[in-house]
Order: C-alpha cells, then structure tokens, then sequence
C-alpha cells in the first residue's frame, strides 16, 4: 500500500513538473513585462514631446524599436509573441497587472497623484456608492477578431433599487504605432416597464474614460454590454493593442430614494406594522415608460416590445 501512494505521490510531482511554460520562439514572461514597462514610459516621453500627431506617432515607433533592440528581440518576434500571450488571457492578465503596479508606482515616485479613478478604490459592492463590477479588471484588446470584442453582463441582485444611476469608467491605452485609434464601449439597462436605456462612447485617446447612465424610476432587470475595438480591416504589420485597466462600474443610490425609504418605514411602524400602498409600489400609476426622463448626450431610452436584440457595432 505504501509502495503504491508512493508511486501515486511520484506522477503528481512529475505532472506538475512537467507543466508547460512560454515556447522558446515567443518572448518569456520577465522579458514581456520588462519591454512593456519600458515602452509605455518611452510613449509617455514622446507624447510630453509634443509635435504633430504624425510626430508624436513616428517617435512612439522608434521608441519601441529601441527598446525591443536593448533587450535583443525584433518586431515580428515582439508581435507574435503578444498574440500568443492574449490567447492565453491568464498569463496576459498576470503580466500587464504587474506592468501596471510598475507604472503607478513609476508615476507616484514622479508625483503624479492618483486621479479621478482612484476616488471609487477602496468601495465595496454594498452601500450607497458601491463598486459592482465583478468581471476582469482589465483587459487587453487588438483589432483582430475575436480579439477586438468583448461582451460582459452584470448580475441584478436586490441591492439595486429604482432611481439607481450609474458610471462606469476605466483607464484607456492605445500601444498603436499606426491606425486609427476608434474604440465603443457600449452599455444598456432594461427595466421591468420594458424600457430600455442605452448609451455608447467612443474614445480614441488614452486617458481616464467614463460612461453615465442616469436614473429612472423603474427596478432593473438586466444590464449589459460590451467593447469594442475597429479598425480590423486595415493592413498594418505594427502594433496595435489597447489596454483597459481598473475597470469599474459605480452604482449610486438616489438621495430622493432613501429618503422615501425611510418615510415608508416610518409610517409602516405608525400603522402597526401594515404596508402603505407607497411602500408597496401601488402609488406609481405611470406605465410602460411613459415617465418622462432628462436624456444627456449620447443616451437612446426606447421601448422594446420583446426581448432587445444585441446590438452589433
């Protein structure tokens, strides 16, 4: 019996030993991160240059072919090797996250301080202001099917309550050498009147990027969306990634929501306990999405009579 744990111990070792690592045609792991920290701070310099965009873009390109040449790989390999490394999301997503502590760390030493961004870090998925994302973080996309598109659902809990508003917002970077840089982030919230209200941004610049959903009056039953990346039929042999980093979707409860839900519990404790009609929903006799909302720039509200087909950019 011994003898044969033994034997059972001996194949798990070597089944994890023999667990496979980077080929040796693409660039390793270590290397990956070290190139695309020192690039990322090469464009930052050449971006602070100034000049034409053609300038600035020319410079971003000899910057790369400098760094790929320090530590002794070509274009092609560098290329391939990311195209290898985003097939194998779980081994892009440990090296870009330790890129981008690299950065912040960088760009804190240098004094930058940490944004707007940073104002939603330290929220949870409970309270009134609440972080409710729960997918991936960040993300790295190319113009290449089925790399440049990315669907994502949020999951509507009993947290959510009518008058919610929204934002969701991200840290964008294009890793372009040439192309056009034409990026959609598209989200949409369909309610229990069968409402649904939309909104897209486009964004073409690195930066911190946001997306607001107002509020409505009705309770959520689905929210969705997606990113997407063009710029796919374009014949190019440079880089062309984009990197979206602290992705978070912020939920805020209405000020006018909680103060009802206060009133409710106070005059349901006056009755002895029995449920106004207020509380229970019945003091609401508009219908179907008759209700009239303020639409900011860039919001669709329409109605659906069936379930909404997915938009396709």
């Amino acid at each position: 019996m011994n003898k044969a744990w033994g034997i059972i111990i001996g194949l798990v070792m070597l089944l994890g030993a023999c667990k496979p690592g980077t080929p040796s045609q693409f660039i390793q792991p270590d290397d990956m991160e070290d190139i695309l920290v020192e690039y990322h701070l090469a464009r930052a310099i050449a971006q602070r240059e100034g000049g034409t965009y053609e300038e600035t873009n020319y410079r971003e390109a000899l910057y790369i072919e400098s760094v790929l040449k320090k530590y002794g790989y070509t274009k092609e390999q560098f290329d391939s090797s990311l195209m290898y490394y985003y097939k194998r999301a779980d081994r892009f997503d440990d090296i870009y996250r330790s890129v981008a502590d690299r950065l912040e760390e960088q760009a804190l030493l240098l004094g930058a301080t940490e944004g707007e961004i940073g104002m939603y870090a330290s929220y949870d998925n409970t309270g009134d202001t609440a972080n409710i994302w729960a997918d991936r973080a960040m993300l790295a996309m190319m113009p290449l099917p089925p790399y440049n598109h990315w669907d994502f659902q949020v999951e509507v809990d009993s947290s959510f309550r009518k008058n919610d508003s929204f934002m969701m917002q991200f840290m964008a970077d294009y890793m372009f050498q040439d192309g056009t840089r034409d990026a959609i982030l598209y989200v949409s919230v369909t309610y229990d009147n069968d409402t649904t209200i939309s909104k897209t941004s486009r964004f073409a610049s690195s930066g911190l990027m946001q997306l607001r959903i107002p509020e409505y009056d009705h309770n959520i039953k689905k929210m969705r969306g997606f990113f997407y990346l063009s710029g796919g039929n374009e014949r190019t042999t440079t880089t062309r990634l984009l990197f979206l980093n602290n992705i978070q979707l912020i939920r805020f409860h209405s000020p006018k929501q909680e103060d009802e839900a206060k009133k409710d519990s106070i005059e349901s404790d006056t009755n002895g306990g029995r449920l106004n009609a207020d509380s229970l929903g019945g003091g609401d006799s508009r219908r179907g999405g008759a209700a009239v909302l303020s639409l900011d720039s860039g919001t669709s509200i329409h109605r659906v009579v069936k379930r909404p087909r997915a938009v396709e950019p």
